[in-house]
């Protein structure tokens, strides 16, 4: 079944909230030369693992799961165990958790440090069994097992699925001839938009079923601490990074007396509206794109020339024209202003990466638009024409329930104006998100509100002055909301900084080691 997609103009904001799923696919790009397919795999190298006896239908019978866990990809253990689908319920109908573990490599295990990579969409599992040694130190690996999971609707844990390959290449690459001849903003715009959307919903629906309801990220926190319970571990160890700082956050205000050790880097700010967190970014990324613009005026070769504000047009300009006038690569999908946007923000996620940006901007240039697409695949995670995950449809069905669904026009249209008055480049192609959620068959939450964790353990929140996805403000504002927050900055470019600086590094392994919490802030340099 063919299902139309959302507007190809708006599938860039879709993807730049957040964005954790670009920081687990960068991480595993940095360093590497050959794009495509760097960051899958796969966890499970072989056949599912056996699942343990059915627990009783009880919150504490869930927790006392005895996983059977079996040797899987890169010498990792992998096992599956049960959850229930509806925590309300915990007697009714149940879905399964796919978990990977790194076992502590030394003889000394202070625990169970529990890993997620963001997103949300993101595998946790993926990212342990291909990426642990670049997300976790040989230190921290040494004490803990380190265990990373794909949260309810993603990967392997009852995944929400949509659409079949060729409706995600149409609905993320297809071209805009729907909308094509429609001011954007306007209400026929907004009505064929408001349409697709409901035809992307309504394929969710058919496809996911029941789950679609259960993958909230106040699910999501009760499976972490049955998955707690279940490692025996009295207080939670973990260490989330962007969107995973949210899981974290809600779990510390949910069960302050079960924080044990508690990393949050490229924190997000809870109480943020789904306006806030798309106007930050935009900021964001306009920002993190004048950093790359101006570094690279000083290098030989750069494809921009002049001053930044001179570069920065030539980059508005090149977005207007295929804005006006998409690509078509030789594949047959279709290079949007849309998927040009995804393109340049994937590779700002990490300054290592921004290489690719001199490519990218020099085959636009001649209207190629294969260095796009190649980037837009890294970032969706499709490789030789499969997409490798269902990151994309897990990211729609959280965030539509993890945000109220507000469907304003007119402020719709002042937030788009906005957009492109504060970020002159990117902005006017980041509007009118709020119609993706609009048609979604479950309500959102009715409100964001902030945490506070009264009487948790000291908590490490780590924040980047230039990350682009998830802005040092909302570090700043998560720490203030805690308790027993304690603020980390690193004075840099990109999204998260544990494994980026050596000094942030070194005080988040003195943390998981010995819970050593600094004094104050060592505002790290890069």
């Amino acid at each position: 079944m063919t299902h139309t997609p959302v507007p190809r103009r708006r599938a860039a904001w879709r993807r730049l909230v957040l964005g954790g799923a670009a920081l687990a696919a960068a991480t595993a790009l940095v360093g590497c030369s050959l794009l495509p397919g760097a960051g899958s795999g796969g966890a499970g190298g072989g056949s599912d693992p056996q699942l343990p006896d059915q627990p009783t239908g009880t919150v504490q019978g869930f927790a006392e799961q005895t996983p059977e866990w079996q040797p899987c990809a890169n010498g990792m253990q992998c096992a599956d165990v049960h959850a229930p689908l509806d925590w309300a319920e915990p007697a009714g109908e149940t879905i399964t958790l796919r978990l990977v573990k790194s076992a502590a490599t030394g003889s000394e295990k202070l625990g169970t440090l529990f890993v997620n990579p963001g997103g949300p969409g993101a595998s946790g599992a993926e990212y342990v069994a291909n990426a642990v040694e670049h997300a976790v130190s040989a230190d921290v690996r040494a004490a803990y097992d380190v265990i990373g999971w794909d949260p309810r609707g993603v990967g392997e844990s009852a995944p929400v699925r949509c659409l079949d390959t060729a409706g995600m290449d149409e609905y993320l690459y297809g071209d805009d001839a729907e909308t094509a001849d429609l001011e954007r903003g306007s209400d026929e715009w907004i009505a064929v938009a408001r349409a697709q959307a409901r035809d992307f919903a309504e394929a969710c629906a058919e496809r996911s079923g029941d789950i679609l309801a259960h993958v909230a990220t106040s699910d999501t926190v009760q499976d972490l601490d049955m998955l707690r319970g279940i490692v025996g571990d009295t207080k939670l160890n973990y260490l989330g990074f962007s969107y995973g700082t949210y899981i974290g956050a809600r779990y510390a205000d949910a069960y302050p007396e079960r924080v044990g050790r508690l990393v949050l880097d490229g924190a997000m700010d809870p109480a943020a509206t789904m306006q806030d967190v798309v106007r930050e970014q935009t900021i964001g990324f306009e920002n993190a794109l004048r950093a790359y613009t101006s570094d690279c005026l000083q290098r030989r070769g750069c494809p921009l020339s002049g001053t930044v504000d001179a570069a920065m047009a030539q980059i508005g300009a090149l977005l207007d024209r295929i804005d006006a006038n998409s690509l078509t690569g030789a594949d047959g999908r279709t290079v949007t202003s849309g998927v040009a946007v995804t393109a340049i923000v994937f590779p700002l996620y990490s300054q290592d990466m921004w290489g690719y940006l001199d490519q990218l901007f020099e085959s636009l240039a001649v209207d190629d638009p294969e260095m796009a697409l190649i980037l837009a695949d890294a970032y969706n995670d499709r490789q030789d024409g499969e997409y490798q995950s269902n990151s994309t449809e897990a990211f729609s069905a959280i965030n539509c329930l993890d945000y109220p669904s507000d469907l304003d026009v007119a402020r719709m249209r002042d937030d788009a104006a906005e957009l492109a008055k504060i970020a002159p480049t990117i902005g006017r192609f980041q509007g009118f998100g709020d119609i993706s959620c609009a048609e979604w068959p479950v309500a959102g939450v009715p409100e964001r509100t902030p945490v506070r964790a009264a009487g948790a353990d000291p908590i490490l929140v780590v924040g980047t002055t230039g990350d682009p996805a998830t802005p040092y403000r909302w570090a700043e504002s998560l720490a203030s909301q805690l308790e027993s927050g304690s603020l980390i900055t690193y004075v840099g470019e990109g999204h998260t900084a544990y494994t980026t600086s050596s000094c942030v590094g070194e005080v988040v392994d003195a943390y998981f080691l010995d819970g050593t919490v600094p004094a104050a802030d060592p505002r790290c340099a890069a």
